[in-house]
């Protein structure tokens, strides 16, 4: 039966009615970079007036050079801070102190209190340009995310199915500053270097510098409430995707069936303009293969500047889930899209390539189009993709981040301005991925501009969390290869905090992992250059071909024990409390799964048969899970002698215990197990796991 997926990068039109019509004049103000935000044609020129982007970060100040392997990877990045001052007798903690004309234009964080307890829930401020008394002053839940300077998606925390404690916090509302910056902490909590003993805040502000000279308009509460309408309109379009083509745009259809290892002809549109939008049916056997094989290659006069998968380049990878960003998404019904501007003075040409074995249909496809002023600062778009294939995490890591190591996303050279990324991970244990730090180095920094905290903090969430989670600038459209293994796809946008560069941009992520295992790792970035950029991302159509992995096994094969027989396969015969499920979490278990009874009560039991190939005396092994929430019990088979084991344990681990010699029957056989009490130490859930039986 074939699947199918509509891909519709679909048309899109700048906010018009609803905002001002001029872009950022002079001065520079709430209103004018709120609409710079929105404009999507402003990404593709080269900004003027020029600025720099800038990351303030909680980042470990033990790494000091990537020279020095023993310091680079260090990973206190918590409670890190510029200096600490003294107001009023109380400790204010430095986050950020920078000399303007300059902005605010992304701050995330999240915290937890000492020893991992509850947050204070401390107080943030924003001083500007000097002043004695903060522009900005209120709980840091409140100024972040909880609506005290705007409401999402301008300011909200993600995933809003992951407990509150456990959130990514993001402020997108922009905060101008005409002379000077600085934004401080203080609480009545321990606070320590690194949070080793005491209140752990994790934050990275990134915020522009313009050139001396340029005239801002600097923030407060009456400027804000001012802005009140052009905030309220912002948020509306952004959450909408702004999908409203435009009466000056036309469209080009394109309908192809792509043999394997085949392209489709190319579409060739004369300038100078601009693609505003692309929109095609892809229909094949196998949708997620055909997602990854089926390439977009588009070139602007003359420069091949687009070589990607259409899944990533959609910010998708390559299952299809429901979400929507500014630039990306997909509808409930298939529906995928992308609306990045792409101008060109005197061609393009857009190119499918089919590098699956079975054929792919275009269908119903159709490429936006408009006019374009195209000027000295105007800019290509370029799309790069490329994967770590079952890549060795390199063991397991301490905090020193021994066998960590840099990915690099992309080096781009020339002049530009770097715009976003989309992750795709096959995660090959149950352990999280994402413990390294972005580093951005900007016009051959010797120490990157922006050190971050973690990879899921620079995505907008936290704690490795697998939530799904959508919204204007950052998505994770599937989360589920986060902590249990598999599949995983991480977005993040930019708009306010594009980087710009005059010659060169290299962008490296540390790939640290929890766990020693294999994995597949896809960074796919989007960026703008001046004609001439380049980046060291060469088209890999061998590795875009592969199989794609669609469960951690494809990279990982199970291990097995010889002989055993697998907990996850046997029948429940009956149970008279808690919940009883395989669970495929991993822990080194045979087969990759065990058995897993939840939440039962003292004196319930559960009942599982399992099969016995001859009848006679047989040892019994059994292997058993332990951990921080599991039981005490009395295991039995066949109704025979309980022995009693308590399973508690600090941390998952698993190991065989000796059920006794038992008369077995050829054919199926009994294993009971009774919850008779728990650890005083234990987590109240009383959980029992079986990965396998061996009989001897």
């Amino acid at each position: 039966m074939k699947l199918s997926i509509l891909l519709s990068l679909a048309c899109l039109g700048v906010l018009a009615a609803v905002l001002p019509t001029a872009r950022a004049a002079k001065p520079i103000t709430i209103e004018s970079l709120l609409h710079e935000m929105v404009d999507r044609e402003a990404l593709a020129r080269f900004p003027s007036p020029a600025y720099t982007c800038k990351q303030a970060s909680s980042y470990d100040r033990d790494s000091t050079s990537p020279e020095d392997q023993k310091t680079w990877y260090a990973n206190w990045d918590r409670s890190q801070f510029v200096r600490i001052e003294e107001r009023d007798g109380k400790k204010e903690y430095v986050l950020m102190d920078e000399a303007g004309p300059g902005a605010i234009v992304r701050f995330w964080a999240t915290w937890h209190g000492p020893r991992g307890g509850p947050f204070s829930d401390g107080i943030l401020r924003v001083y500007i340009d000097g002043a004695e008394q903060p522009a900005i002053e209120g709980k840091a839940s409140e100024v972040i995310d909880k609506g005290l300077l705007a409401g999402p998606p301008l300011s909200e925390g993600v995933s809003p199915k992951t407990e509150y404690a456990q959130q990514g916090h993001n402020l997108y509302l922009p905060i101008p500053y005409a002379k000077h910056c600085k934004v401080t902490y203080s609480t009545d909590v321990a606070v320590d270097q690194g949070a080793r003993e005491g209140e752990a805040l994790y934050y990275q502000i990134n915020y522009r510098t313009y050139e001396p000279g340029v005239q801002v308009e600097s923030f407060s509460m009456d400027r804000l409430k001012a802005a009140g309408k052009t905030v309220e309109a912002t948020n509306k379009l952004l959450a909408s995707g702004g999908r409203e083509p435009e009466d000056s745009w036309y469209a080009q259809e394109v309908t192809a069936e792509i043999a394997p290892g085949g392209s489709s002809e190319p579409v060739r549109l004369q300038g100078p303009g601009a693609i505003r939008a692309m929109e095609c049916r892809i229909e094949a056997e196998d949708v997620e293969q055909a997602l990854r094989s089926t390439v977009l290659e588009v070139s602007f006069d003359g420069e091949r500047t687009v070589w990607c998968p259409i899944g990533e380049f959609c910010g998708l990878g390559y299952k299809v889930r429901q979400f929507q960003t500014w630039y990306t998404g997909t509808t409930k019904d298939g529906m995928l899209s992308c609306t990045w501007v792409m101008p060109f003075e005197k061609e393009a040409v857009i190119k499918l390539h089919n590098l699956g074995k079975a054929p792919v249909q275009i269908r119903d496809g159709k490429i936006c189009q408009s006019d374009w002023n195209w000027d000295d600062r105007s800019m290509h778009f370029h799309a790069n993709w490329h994967q770590l294939t079952e890549i060795d995490t390199g063991g397991k890591k301490e905090m020193t981040g021994h066998n960590a190591f840099d990915v690099n996303y992309v080096t781009a050279e020339g002049q530009g301005v770097y715009v976003g990324d989309t992750l795709t991970i096959m995660n090959g244990a149950a352990a999280w991925w994402g413990e390294g730090d972005e580093k951005i180095f900007v016009d051959g920094e010797s120490f990157p501009s922006h050190f971050g905290t973690g990879t899921e903090d620079y995505y907008g969430y936290a704690w490795c969390r697998p939530e799904y989670f959508t919204s204007a600038l950052h998505a994770q459209p599937e989360g589920g290869g986060n902590l249990q293994g598999g599949y995983s796809v991480n977005d993040r946008y930019r708009a306010l905090d594009a980087i710009p560069f005059t010659k060169s941009l290299k962008f490296d992520m540390e790939l640290w992992h929890w766990a020693g295992t294999k994995v597949n790792y896809a960074p796919a970035t989007f960026w703008y250059g001046r004609p001439g950029a380049k980046s060291n991302i060469e088209p890999d159509p061998q590795t875009a071909a592969l199989k794609v992995a669609k469960v951690k096994t494809d990279i990982v094969p199970p291990h097995r024990v010889e002989g055993a027989i697998e907990g996850e396969a046997l029948k429940v015969v009956k149970h008279s409390g808690g919940r009883v499920e395989p669970q495929n979490a991993g822990f080194g278990w045979s087969g990759d799964a065990q058995l897993w009874w939840m939440d039962g009560e003292v004196g319930d039991t559960l009942v599982l048969e399992f099969p016995a190939e001859k009848a006679g005396k047989q040892k019994v092994i059994s292997a058993l899970t332990k951990a921080v929430d599991y039981a005490i019990v009395e295991v039995s088979v066949n109704g025979g002698p309980a022995k009693k084991f308590d399973r508690y344990n600090d941390g998952v681990a698993h190991d065989e215990v000796d059920l006794g010699t038992v008369d077995l029957k050829e054919g199926a056989n009994t294993l009971t197990v009774k919850i008779v009490g728990e650890n005083p130490k234990a987590v109240h859930r009383r959980m029992f796991g079986l990965d396998y039986l061996r009989l001897e």
